[in-house]
């Protein structure tokens, strides 16, 4: 990896190169820093269309301004983290900020300035790298270090919004008047420029706000959220394929080849991998992935695909790995595809948020009755929530451009709340049986099973979107086959 020329504390990017010279950069002579200003072709891209969902967001934009009349609102996109000394993460900007622009720049922010008749839009990004001073090849962040940005006009352009430069902002917010609100918790810049404008409280409601408009997916969404569960079936084809080399090694084996997929079809996985092999499987988000991988034993694998537009899949199988269950993990197996099947049937609109959940461990529930693990009758077990000591977690969640979107929703909203067409979740019901739990037959012991698609709720009832990726237990056994062979 190329290292930077140092930069020091009391000088910025933007300033002069005859400024930073006296050993601060080696090498820089006045002679270089004037080559380095002239002789670049222009770049400027002129024929750009408008992203995809341009009318979605400038729809969502619509709705939060009559929301919100007569307020200036600030979305900050976030800003890059450091990993380690002098390198970032990658960056993936805020929720709230991609789903109002579908812009996903470090330092960006949407502003929202009222006006008469609605408000005023901007979108403030950094501009080009200024090649005048040097800032495009001496600072860490230049565009010959991490590649180029679209201009201020392309942006408008792409996003269909006015684009102004983002180094002035925090200037004009410290003399903003009237009301403000501000997404918290990504821009410590931003939020210092408003200390004094902005209350916790009003705040809160805002997020709220953006939290509980993606309850409801639009037709982009929608097809976005396909396209992710479409990669993410592939990326389980293709952990099937190779199951013997991942015997060989270990689970990040496994972890690394759907990874492979998310890069190569999407922008990343849209959370950590659950690569779960054996006694793992019980222990509901292991992302170690650092444990082997036997033959009869199950792996768990509970992965997403994200779309370029940050859009996540969120699908488990739990398979046989030597491609047959046995007798107590096909048991276990249909007992939570039973639990399964009776809690997608819940999904309509209309229903009840906690209806899927609560027939999915009815089903377990009864099964763990008839198995002799914990005493009847069903009601009692259910009233006193006994069955949960293997159930351990809710059925499912909604989902959406966050893993487990709109979290920050009301609870009447959301889990006490009515479903709707257009609403994404997951229904996801499992059992695990922890490999040190004495209440329970050893042949159990160790033996953890989650069964988990991505439902629509549609006008009709339900569509699952990952129905292409088979469940039942003999399908699973003939689509493994089929794979390794």
């Amino acid at each position: 990896m190329a290292e930077e020329l140092p930069e020091t504390p009391e000088e910025s990017p933007e300033e002069p190169i005859k400024q930073r010279k006296n050993g601060l950069y080696p090498g820089v002579s006045d002679e270089l820093a004037e080559s380095m200003k002239s002789g670049w072709a222009d770049t400027e891209l002129r024929d750009l269309e408008p992203i995809a969902q341009v009318a979605e967001t400038a729809a969502r934009r619509a709705a939060l301004s009559a929301r919100f009349p007569g307020e200036r609102l600030v979305v900050p996109a976030g800003n890059l983290k450091t990993r380690s000394n002098d390198t970032d993460y990658p960056f993936r900007a805020s929720v709230e900020y991609a789903y109002l622009t579908g812009n996903q720049t470090e330092d960006g922010v949407l502003v929202l300035e009222p006006t008469a008749d609605g408000h005023k839009e901007t979108i403030y990004l950094l501009p080009r790298s200024d090649r005048e001073n040097g800032e495009f090849w001496l600072s860490g962040q230049g565009e010959l270090w991490v590649g180029r940005r679209h201009s201020l006009t392309e942006a408008e352009k792409l996003y269909g919004i006015p684009a102004s430069d983002v180094r002035e902002l925090a200037d004009k917010l410290r003399e903003a008047t009237g009301p403000v609100r501000v997404v918290r918790g990504y821009d410590a810049g931003i939020e210092a420029a408003l200390t004094d404008k902005v209350t916790a409280e009003r705040d809160e409601e805002l997020r709220v706000f953006l939290s509980e408009a993606r309850l409801v997916k639009d037709e982009f969404e929608i097809g976005e959220l396909q396209k992710a569960v479409d990669s993410t079936v592939r990326g389980f084809e293709d952990v099937v394929k190779v199951l013997d080399k991942a015997e060989a090694t270990s689970e990040r084996y496994i972890e690394g080849t759907f990874f492979l997929r998310a890069r190569v079809e999407g922008n990343d996985v849209g959370y950590g991998t659950i690569a779960a092999a054996g006694p793992h499987a019980c222990t509901l988000h292991w992302v170690r992935n650092d444990g082997p991988v036997r033959s009869g034993d199950l792996l768990l694998l509970d992965a997403g695909v994200e779309t370029h537009t940050y859009y996540t899949a969120d699908v488990t199988r739990t398979l046989p790995i030597n491609g047959r269950f046995s007798e107590v993990q096909k048991r276990v197996y249909d007992a939570v595809y039973d639990a399964q099947e009776a809690g997608i049937a819940a999904v309509r609109p209309g229903g009840k948020y906690r209806d899927f959940h609560d027939a999915a461990q009815r089903v377990l529930t009864e099964r763990l009755v008839e198995w002799g693990l914990v005493e009847g009758p069903v009601e009692r077990v259910l009233e006193l929530g006994l069955q949960r000591r293997w159930t351990l977690h809710g059925t499912g969640h909604m989902l959406g451009m966050d893993v487990h979107d709109c979290a920050a929703a009301r609870v009447e909203s959301y889990v006490d709340g009515t479903l709707e067409p257009g609403m994404v979740l997951t229904v996801e019901p499992g059992l695990y049986f922890q490999a040190d739990d004495l209440t329970v037959p050893e042949e159990y012991r160790g033996i953890g099973v989650r069964i988990e698609d991505d439902i629509l709720v549609t006008a009709e009832g339900n569509r699952n979107l990952s129905e292409a990726l088979p469940r039942r237990s003999d399908e699973v056994e003939s689509w493994m086959d089929s794979l390794k062979g």
